[in-house]
């Protein structure tokens, strides 16, 4: 499996911004997606994942929406609202619907919020 994100750019607080991720390799429907971020100096940290259902890290919920096209074999994440504190790499990552560990992982695209 082979991840690609993109979409990344300078942005100001309050702007929205989509990034998107390529999925190629397997049966992208059969994967559970993430997406994932890391500022300088800090842990990554989950930001979203969609399968069945979408899950939200309480720092995005409410501003940020995760959805996937599996015709296209890819993955978005719509930021709102954008924060100095959203600062960072984000990663796409994926896993088979059958294991629980993220075991596959895009190159990040980094998205810059200035105040």
């Amino acid at each position: 499996v082979q991840l690609q994100a993109s979409g990344g750019g300078l942005v100001q607080a309050g702007d929205s911004l989509t990034l998107s991720c390529t999925f190629s390799g397997r049966t992208f429907s059969n994967y559970v997606m993430g997406w994932f971020r890391q500022a300088p100096g800090k842990e990554r940290e989950f930001v979203s994942s969609i399968f069945w259902r979408t899950v939200y890290a309480d720092s995005v919920k409410g501003r940020f929406t995760v959805s996937r096209d599996n015709a296209k074999n890819t993955l978005y994440l719509q930021m709102n609202n954008l924060k100095p504190d959203d600062t960072a790499f984000y990663y796409c990552a994926a896993h088979h619907r059958a294991v629980d560990d993220w075991r596959v992982w895009g190159m990040g695209t980094l998205v810059t919020v200035s105040s």
